[in-house]
């Protein structure tokens, strides 16, 4: 009689255990937080109103019309597979990238982030990879799959129907109370809901399809009509370094590790008569999109949505590259990145745009990216700087090698014209190169690697032309993303101003940049605003 006594008591007890479980797991698949910066996921006990109103109309289904078939707790679960991998994008996509996810604008480049794994991952972690997701999301379906059986199963009696039925009901209206004017802020136990973020995402989509995006442009040109006297007709170089951003400077570790090579640097600018300032600006767009930041210096319009670039290279603007040649310059855009037809790079105006098959880059491919920043550098110098007789030029470039995930990093090469040989480099360099991989949990080391090539080749090229006269503007298209950068970081980027004439250097210290290569905190300007400065200082304003 007590045995049995126990044995029922047990039975209670792993009824109600195995249902809190199961409970418990539909509400984690929903409602779990990314470990940043890794891959990896944890909990804060959020609470998912969808799980909590998908049980409740279990419930009502099961109370008014009856027991629900298999076929339908297949299709749930399979759903409940798709929403949890939903979260998982949604909650890692921050973590790594420093922004969610657009589901219209990114999934056109998912094409290209698979060429870029193919080529960074060898094929094993390819296979391991795919093998290892395909098996998680078995193992999740497996488990939404028996947590729903054991929720239906419990429902079969009439006491847990009720009790699961108004638990639900309360979770729902506590829901619901949050989004009213109340003292009991109750939102603040409940994770967003997947349905009206993507609820959000396909609304945007049907009015893109629609054309229906409220994107509107100025109709002034913020660039003017700047005459450029203060040039005296010496080459301007535009260079847009990859993921060079604040945290370059505010994150010790990183800034530890360039010290070496900005010092380097500075000495080049300095052993060659030069001078440089610096300065923070504001950058459009965080850990990507870096054409937003490109558009927004080129026009000097506050380019923040891929939408209204978009629109932007539908009109007909002014750009720097129209601003240049109606000086009498040569405006011409080093874009290595570039591997497929550009139509909408007629928008800029330039007179020609050196891609990855006008350079006709010879070495050997160090990763996704290719080809080397040092090489694209000395191949501008042979094709259009080092030219006897010619107009002066305006350069705007935009680097590759600095791009997530930051490796393999070129080696420096000291011989500039080796580097537009068929062999650029020695074998061992290459070698010792190509043997560092990405490291995806810690990307802080590779990330350093590659600022420090940046500022050696930059060194190394000032060195080997002393007496070239310009206007060298180096600057970050935006920080890199929140997996080196940290969460909740600002959005600046930095610019350094190079150039021997010291009317330029003066000015630009008047406009709040600090001479040497590490910028005040305070931003000086916005990127859009940034042409503009310049502008006025090359006029002479």
């Amino acid at each position: 009689m007590q045995s049995t006594k126990q044995l029922n008591l047990l039975r209670k007890a792993w009824q109600w255990g195995s249902l809190i479980l199961a409970l418990y797991l539909l509400n984690f698949a929903l409602s779990f937080h990314n470990v940043w910066p890794t891959l990896g996921i944890t909990t804060r006990h959020d609470l998912s109103v969808e799980v909590a109103a998908l049980v409740f109309f279990i419930s009502l289904y099961t109370w008014k019309i009856g027991k629900i078939s298999t076929v339908v707790i297949t299709l749930l679960a399979s759903l409940l597979t798709l929403m949890s991998l939903a979260r998982y994008i949604e909650v890692t996509a921050p973590a790594l990238f420093g922004r969610r996810v657009n589901l219209y604008w990114d999934a056109q480049y998912l094409p290209h982030v698979a060429e870029m794994m193919m080529e960074v991952a060898s094929p094993i972690q390819l296979i391991l990879l795919s093998l290892g997701s395909a098996i998680s999301l078995a193992v999740i379906f497996y488990l939404l799959h028996l947590s729903l059986k054991r929720v239906l199963s419990a429902l079969e009696e009439p006491l847990t129907q009720h009790v699961l039925r108004i638990l639900m009901g309360i979770l729902i209206v506590g829901y619901t109370m949050g989004h009213i004017n109340q003292p009991i802020h109750t939102l603040k136990y409940y994770s967003l809901p997947l349905s009206k973020t993507y609820w959000k995402q396909l609304e945007f989509i049907s009015s893109v399809l629609a054309k229906d995006i409220n994107d509107v442009l100025p109709s002034t040109n913020p660039l003017g009509n700047f005459d450029l006297p203060g040039l005296n007709n010496t080459d301007v170089i535009v260079q847009f370094i990859e993921s060079y951003g604040a945290t370059a400077y505010d994150t010790p570790f990183i800034a530890e590790k360039i010290s070496d090579s900005k010092n380097m640097f500075t000495s080049a600018i300095e052993s060659t008569g030069r001078r440089v300032v610096s300065g923070f600006i504001e950058s459009p767009t965080f850990g990507g999109n870096s054409w937003l930041s490109h558009s927004s210096f080129m026009t000097g319009l506050d380019i923040r949505h891929l939408s209204t670039y978009e629109l932007l290279v539908t009109q007909d603007r002014p750009t720097l590259a129209d601003r240049f040649r109606t000086n009498g310059y040569r405006p011409v855009a080093l874009m290595p990145g570039l591997r497929t037809e550009w139509p909408e790079g007629s928008f800029y105006g330039f007179d020609i745009i050196y891609g990855e098959q006008e350079l006709n880059y010879q070495g050997p491919d160090f990763g996704w990216w290719r080809i080397p920043d040092q090489f694209s550098l000395a191949r501008i110098f042979n094709l259009e700087i080092n030219k006897p007789i010619r107009k002066p030029l305006f350069v705007f470039f935009t680097t590759i090698t600095p791009h997530m995930p930051f490796r393999p990093t070129p080696p420096y090469q000291p011989d500039w014209q080796r580097l537009v040989s068929e062999n650029p480099f020695n074998e061992s360099d290459v070698n010792s190169a190509l043997a560092l991989r990405p490291e995806w949990t810690n990307l802080q080391p590779a990330y350093a690697d590659t600022l420090s090539y940046t500022f050696e080749y930059l060194a190394g090229y000032l060195r080997s032309q002393p007496e070239q006269k310009f206007t060298w503007i180096i600057l970050g298209d935006h920080q890199p993303p929140a997996s080196v950068s940290g969460i909740d970081v600002r959005w600046d980027v930095p610019v350094h101003i190079i150039s021997d004439n010291n009317v330029i250097i003066d000015r630009l210290i008047n406009k709040g940049f600090v001479e040497g290569v590490s910028p005040a905190i305070k931003p000086v300007d916005t990127m859009h605003q940034l042409p503009v400065t310049l502008l006025d200082v090359f006029s002479g304003a």
